[in-house]
């Protein structure tokens, strides 16, 4: 459908929301709610995600509403920030497209005791020493490989398997959401081909919208959360954002190809095939999520190695240990799963199925699952947002539980295709460009900048506001970039 005539499907309900009402297509089971700003839903509705949305709306088993986050863009399936919960009690379906292909891509932080002062006469050497210990780009392998029956247990524990391995501290497996393990995985349900592309590739980068950045903390918000997180004006972090490589877009190929038919098998009418689905309690459905665990698991393990590895390069830069660097995660949130959770619908508690593709979950104030540091002031949520601007950290609010499952957005948002960044590019160096801005940037090619350059993104500050607005989480502090290295 035409922009033009989906918009005027679209009703602003609240400041933040706007509404896709059921009858916009017959067959829609719940509403849409996209949440939004009025510059940010015209951008929205040049997009097919709207739609994207509408069609969530029809899978067996949604509660409440079909859920967009103000980052939202077209994505497979599901458009990305899009966010759903099916109750398996009422038939509820899983569906590959509701995770993505990059099953737990997420985003971890990494405070330190260093400002930006301190660091401002090496910071060429520490980026060019992360650009050296961590691997990076399409294909490339990593440092460590991981026999199959290594990996199984990789899949199987998480990151606490990297315990026993020197790769890991259980303060590091503490501050990782859900402790880096989701429950459920089967190993053994993955392929022989996710597991070979898997062998050598946990503990690197990839490539795409995937960094390490190195940044500043500019502005507190919020300063007893600021302060239960360990953040401070003027002070040095380190953001990770990277997912499971290839083993888990193997393991969505392969699910999606297994599921294909399984919607008419159940009985199951979609208005876009690629919101292939199973019943979460059919065979079908425990095989997708017990390999989507798994490779949820790997995931976790891929970014504990990388923040290892990122501890090395500062040890290397600076020749102090990364202990008295003050090298402690902050935080490690995934925003590509799909989770059993329970949560109060129409005032009944149920277990739900919460599917969130490019959405964070965003735990309030006093929930059993935020590590008692930051149970006073909320989960941490990290949002990256381009190389030439900012990222922030937020914390979850009541309001999340209340009206997304617990979910707040993921990061700024796309504005722009990759192939249409690269051709805005032309003549351009982006390298130099954010080095005249202060900004030392390393890649493995000039695409992987062209691609993600500052103008492909959506203003995260904008995108950030509306769930501060909207109650989903709250700004605790506003971080900028130093130096960074993508693939």
């Amino acid at each position: 459908m035409s922009g033009r005539t989906f918009e005027g499907a679209l009703e602003r309900v609240e400041e933040t929301v706007w509404r896709i009402p059921r009858s916009y297509k017959k067959g829609m089971l719940v509403d849409g709610l996209i949440y939004s700003s009025p510059r940010l839903i015209a951008q929205v509705v040049s997009d097919r995600a709207p739609e994207q949305v509408a069609n969530v709306a029809f899978l067996p088993g949604i509660q409440m509403a079909s859920l967009a986050m103000p980052d939202i863009h077209w994505g497979y399936g599901f458009a990305i920030g899009g966010v759903c919960a099916t109750d398996p009690a009422a038939g509820g379906v899983v569906s590959p497209g509701g995770v993505g292909y990059d099953i737990n891509c997420g985003v971890r932080l990494i405070r330190t005791d260093l400002s930006a002062d301190d660091i401002a006469p090496q910071l060429r050497e520490l980026v060019d020493s992360l650009f050296a210990h961590i691997p990076l780009g399409l294909g490339q392998g990593s440092k460590h490989h991981f026999g199959d029956g290594e990996l199984d247990q990789l899949m199987a524990q998480g990151p606490s398997y990297l315990v026993g391995k020197g790769l890991a501290t259980d303060r590091d497996i503490d501050f990782t959401e859900a402790r880096g393990r989701l429950d459920g995985a089967e190993p053994d349900f993955v392929s022989e081909r996710a597991h070979k592309r898997g062998q050598g590739q946990c503990g690197s980068l990839g490539s795409g919208n995937h960094f390490v950045e190195i940044q500043a903390v500019q502005r507190i918000e919020e300063t007893t959360a600021a302060a239960a997180m360990g953040l401070a004006e003027g002070q040095v972090v380190v953001m990770i954002h990277s997912g499971s490589r290839g083993l888990g877009y193997q393991v969505c190929d392969d699910s999606l190809r297994a599921l294909r038919d399984s919607p008419a098998r159940h009985g199951i009418d979609l208005p876009d095939q690629q919101l292939a689905c199973a019943p979460i309690e059919s065979k079908e459905g425990r095989h997708y999520l017990g390999a989507m665990a798994a490779a949820a698991n790997f995931g976790w393990c891929n970014r504990q190695l990388l923040m290892w590895q990122a501890r090395q390069a500062f040890e290397a830069a600076l020749g102090r240990p990364w202990q008295e660097l003050g090298m402690e995660l902050v935080y490690d949130v995934a925003h590509n799963t799909a989770k059993l959770e329970e949560h109060t619908i129409d005032g009944a508690t149920k277990q739900v199925l919460v599917h969130r593709k490019g959405a964070t979950r965003a735990f309030p104030p006093g929930h059993p699952e935020v590590p008692e540091p930051y149970r006073d002031v909320g989960q941490p949520v990290l949002i990256p947002g381009d190389m030439g601007r900012a990222s922030w950290v937020l914390a979850g609010r009541p309001g999340a539980m209340e009206r997304t499952f617990g979910s707040s957005c993921h990061g700024a948002g796309r504005a722009m295709s990759r192939k249409a960044s690269v051709k805005a590019t032309k003549g351009r160096d982006i390298g130099a460009e954010l080095a005249a801005a202060g900004i030392l940037a390393r890649s493995k090619g000039w695409r992987g900048l062209a691609e993600e350059q500052p103008d492909a993104y959506k203003d995260v500050d904008e995108v950030v506001d509306v769930v501060d607005r909207a109650g989903l989480s709250a700004k605790v502090a506003r971080l900028v970039p130093l130096g960074v290295i993508k693939g």
